[in-house]
Formats: C-alpha cells, structure tokens, sequence
C-alpha cells in the first residue's frame, strides 16, 4: 500500500475533511500505538508501511507503557487536538487500514500484545 493510499482510506473511513486532518490523526493513532507495544514491535511494524507512516511508529528511547483502552484514546485526542468521540472514531479508522497495509502475521503480533479491552480498536 502507498502513503497516498493509506491517507486516502483513512480520509474515506474517519470522515476527515482535510489532509492535514487525516495526517493529524493518523500519526496521533500511530504514535500513541507505538507507546503500547513492546521488544521492537513498532519497528516491525513501520518495516511493512510506507516510509512516511512508519516514521510515526519509530521514536528512539520510546519506552513501553501499559495504557488502558480509555488512556490509550484521551491520548490519541489530546495530540489529535478533537473532541475524545472524535478521536475514537478516527483512530479505530486508522487501525483498520493499517490491518489492511500490514501482513495478516504482523497484525496478529499486535493483537497478541494488546489486551482484550482493545478489541474494539483492533477489530473496527
């Protein structure tokens, strides 16, 4: 999939007007699930998306953390800058493109990382 394609999906699925809004939240959702996974996850990760949306995955010195579904999307809204439903919508959108971009292997790591109240994120 190419970065033109992801943002075009996400854009269609998350109802967002703008690029700049689809970018926003798109690396809002991405960086936020980088801080949720563990033992170079993230980089594996961002090895089978396009370059500029893996860059949203790789930050040097990031450090796991355990976020409850709930932390996981008041942080998503906050570097978003929307309203929490709204973040909600957008990040279960970019997710479920991201199922789409990556090896069904891959995903499924993801999956086994996350715990069951991610559910609805994982499965939208």
């Amino acid at each position: 999939m190419t970065h033109e394609q992801f943002i075009g999906l996400v854009q269609n699925r998350g109802h967002l007007d703008s690029r700049d809004d689809v970018e926003r939240a798109t690396r809002a959702t991405l960086e936020t699930l980088a801080e949720r996974l563990a033992g170079g996850e993230a980089d594996d990760l961002a090895a089978q998306l396009p370059r500029e949306i893996g860059e949203y995955l790789r930050h040097e010195g990031q450090k796991f953390e355990r976020l409850e579904l709930a932390q996981f999307y008041e942080r998503v809204s906050e570097r978003e800058g929307s309203e929490l439903s709204d973040a909600v919508h957008h990040a279960k959108s970019v997710v479920s493109v991201l199922r789409e971009a990556v090896s069904p292997g891959e995903f499924a790591d993801i999956e086994q990382q996350l715990p069951e109240e991610y559910r609805p994120l994982l499965e939208a």
